[in-house]
């Protein structure tokens, strides 16, 4: 009787214990996935057959041009600085498809390319991104607009986005929900680096056109403990900061005549890190105002071949940032005019013209001993000229301030650019 009591109990317990095991299971595994609210109006729409260019190097030079010139404008004296410059084309891009008159001609020469060469550049780019078991770029787009009868969007918008972009569309209330999708789907596209783009919905906003970038990559030869020791990084107001530097030997060397620099690749050596020193004398914001897309390709291109003892500072930092007046200031200031903008081919809305009110940047990179992640998402933000009230938006030895890019090695193009000035910042 007493060993079948003891047998009875020992059943007992392992159901109690698969009971438990299953309980804990479904709560951390068995979670619904987040579904988005909004409906999405891209079904029923079938690409057209576009044509991949063979070649991009054609594109090179005014992808690399843009991409100074909006590092350059973005630059805060003093501060961390960090954009990519990729994401904020293909937001920019997909907004533009739907400009017209002096307003598309101004987005044009900022971009450098005619709308027609820009979709096909960034088309066939993004075809061309591949992953592998080490390393991965990932560009998602998606672009949001109102339910409200306000406003209509354009068909020929839509079928430009399905041909080029492969932009998700959805028509959403602009509510609480509809943040709530568009931050999840920020999130879950950039594999959770920029947890979220948006504060709020603004009140008179229409239309959100969004891009996510995602990139991981690990080094070609992962750090080793010995090679990782602390050592002191100097501001350029002469303040010294405690961190952990990872050294190695390397053979990419990069020179200007005023600065010098390395090029580190992730493994399969189509990505690399590149930083770029300022000579002794020369700030930062020197540095910066003397590059221009020429000078920075000629500097990339033309790599020597040498060894080379390398300090990489451990860092992680994040950046956010509204650039609309930056932009404006490069070239395309009708865009973000309320009476001059001319976006007619993205759609119309009963309460005014349509133009740019904002557009939010926001990036994270941590680079380490294993490798390097960075993540990237933009948000132009469309609205009618009147409505509800404005809202302000819310604002070789690394051992010193430097710049540093991460680059496409295939198509020598930075899709990500910086300054790092402080550690702590």
């Amino acid at each position: 009787m007493k060993t079948k009591n003891n047998y009875m109990k020992s059943i007992a317990l392992i159901v109690i214990c698969i009971l438990v095991i299953t309980s804990v299971f479904c709560f951390y595994g068995c979670k619904p996935e987040y579904t988005i609210q909004a409906t999405n109006l891209m079904e029923g729409i079938t690409p057209n057959s576009v044509s991949l260019l063979e070649d991009l190097s054609m594109g090179r030079p005014a992808i690399t041009d843009f991409a100074v010139k909006l590092f350059k404008a973005s630059n805060e004296e003093g501060k961390n600085i960090l954009i990519s410059p990729l994401s904020v084309l293909c937001a920019l891009a997909m907004t533009a498809n739907g400009a017209a008159g002096e307003t598309l001609t101004q987005m044009e020469s900022v971009f450098g390319m005619s709308m027609e060469e820009i979709n096909h550049y960034l088309y066939s780019y993004m075809k061309s991104l591949t992953e592998g078991d080490k390393y991965k770029l990932s560009l998602a787009n998606s672009i949001w607009f109102t339910e409200d009868e306000r406003f209509t969007v354009k068909r020929e918008l839509l079928q430009n986005n399905a041909d080029y972009y492969g932009a998700d569309v959805y028509k959403a209330p602009f509510d609480e929900t509809t943040l709530k999708d568009i931050n999840h789907w920020v999130n879950d596209k950039t594999d959770g680096m920029i947890p979220k783009i948006l504060d709020y919905i603004q009140p008179k906003a229409v239309m959100y056109l969004i891009n996510a970038l995602a990139f991981e990559a690990e080094w070609v030869k992962v750090y080793e403990k010995h090679q990782v020791k602390d050592g002191k990084f100097t501001k350029e107001d002469g303040t010294k900061q405690d961190v952990e530097f990872m050294y190695s030997l390397e053979s990419c060397y990069l020179e200007d005549e005023k600065a010098s620099g390395f090029i580190k690749y992730y493994a399969g050596q189509k990505y690399a890190f590149a930083a770029i020193l300022p000579s002794e004398g020369i700030s930062i914001s020197e540095y910066i105002a003397s590059l221009d897309g020429n000078s920075l390709k000629t500097l990339l291109t033309n790599v020597q071949n040498m060894s080379l003892k390398v300090a990489i500072p451990k860092f992680e930092t994040e950046y956010a940032v509204e650039i609309s007046k930056t932009l404006s200031d490069l070239g395309m200031s009708d865009a973000f005019s309320p009476e001059e903008a001319n976006f007619k081919n993205l759609g119309t809305s009963t309460e005014g013209n349509l133009y740019i009110s904002n557009v939010f940047h926001k990036t994270y990179i941590s680079v380490g001993e294993k490798g390097t992640k960075a993540g990237a998402a933009t948000a132009v933000v469309m609205e009618p000229t009147s409505g509800g009230p404005d809202f302000e938006p819310k604002q070789i030895y690394l051992d010193r301030p430097f710049v540093y890019m991460l680059i496409d090695c295939e198509n020598n193009i930075p899709f990500f650019i910086g300054t790092m000035m402080d550690i702590n910042q």
